[in-house]
């Protein structure tokens, strides 16, 4: 949610809304912003009158509305949020109230909504009536190509040092879990010392992800056709499927591939307009550079059909009775061998 950060400078400020409206696909960025409304606004006396939480699957938009219409007991401020308000049904009665009071709030009143998992229906008057408010603040997820840079940007704020590759291998092995990097990232902030450098032997000790047998090192390994290394990391990868799923292995070396074709496609220009068309830090277009001349475009093509035809298998076409473990080490042959492969047509 692009306006976060000036949302809770505001709340720290003491300068907020009559309402906020958050909703989304996103949970992590709702939960950050009521959470600083909960907690950062009122004093711990004035949250003993003058705060309310309900849940949208107990409550509707009239009861809200009703007490939003109501005056703080001790205090300039009163604060009413409600959590998981997808909960609550928005029919045209209950459409018709949300307008009127978006149109026209209690300025004593402090009312917030956590929509979370999915948009307001934009269609609706009332949406419309808080849009026009400004206090409609849509949190979107992060798209696969720029979590990197956000757990990067993370580290940046929390006076975190990186090693190169950390924020690719959390994005890789974490997913777009936001919640849970964020944890780990507090953790880390609590464990890296001054100075010291978040590295994948501290990443492998307090969270889990080993340095050595993860999709990071499985894709740096294919990218540089080191078959030893590859079908080590495949093996053991392949032994523990629960931490190392297959449709995210595939979707991480389809990534990768796809790069590769981009910096195949791109030769000549700029690092930095390859970097940026590829969604990458420039760091790595050295590693996309080796890979794109161990797998010629003819070759880095074949990779994505492969990964395709896995894909299939790993649904159950094709692949009767194969477990993960077979399926990665097959995968891993293939890749490797992609030049001896013969493609089906």
């Amino acid at each position: 949610m692009k306006e976060l950060d000036l949302i809770l400078k505001n709340i720290k400020n003491k300068e907020v809304l009559p309402i906020y409206f958050f909703h989304g696909e996103e949970p992590y960025f709702i939960d950050v912003a009521v959470k600083a409304l909960e907690h950062d606004f009122l004093t711990e006396d004035e949250k003993a009158f003058n705060q309310t939480v309900v849940y949208g699957k107990d409550t509707s938009y009239q009861d809200i509305l009703s007490l939003a219409r109501q005056f703080p007991m001790m205090g300039d401020k009163q604060v009413i949020i409600v959590k998981e308000a997808q909960d609550l049904r928005l029919n045209d009665e209950e459409n018709r109230i949300l307008e009127a009071y978006a149109e026209n709030p209690v300025p004593s009143t402090v009312l917030v909504f956590a929509h979370k998992h999915k948009k307001l229906d934009s269609r609706k008057k009332a949406a419309k009536a808080l849009d026009k408010a400004k206090a409609l603040f849509l949190s979107e997820s992060i798209k696969e190509n720029n979590l990197p840079k956000w757990i990067a940007d993370e580290c940046t704020k929390l006076n975190i040092k990186t090693a190169p590759n950390i924020a690719h291998l959390l994005a890789e092995y974490m997913g777009n879990n936001l919640s849970r990097i964020a944890n780990e990232l507090n953790k880390m902030k609590i464990i890296v010392k001054e100075g010291q450098v978040l590295d994948g032997t501290i990443v492998e000790n307090h969270i889990g992800i080993s340095k050595e047998y993860n999709i990071f090192e499985l894709q740096k390994a294919l990218g540089t056709k080191n078959a030893n290394a590859a079908f080590r990391i495949a093996y053991f990868m392949g032994k523990n499927p629960k931490n190392n799923p297959f449709v995210m292995m595939l979707s991480s070396l389809y990534n990768y591939f796809s790069n590769v074709i981009i910096y195949q496609t791109m030769t000549g220009q700029p690092q930095q307009a390859i970097a940026s068309e590829m969604g990458v830090h420039p760091y790595f277009i050295k590693d996309y550079a080796e890979s794109a001349r161990l797998y010629p475009l003819k070759h880095a093509t074949r990779v994505i059909s492969i990964l395709r035809e896995f894909d299939m298998k790993g649904k159950g076409l094709g692949a009767v009775n194969m477990t993960e473990a077979e399926l990665i080490k097959e995968l891993v042959y293939k890749i490797i061998h992609v030049d001896k492969i013969k493609m089906k047509v």
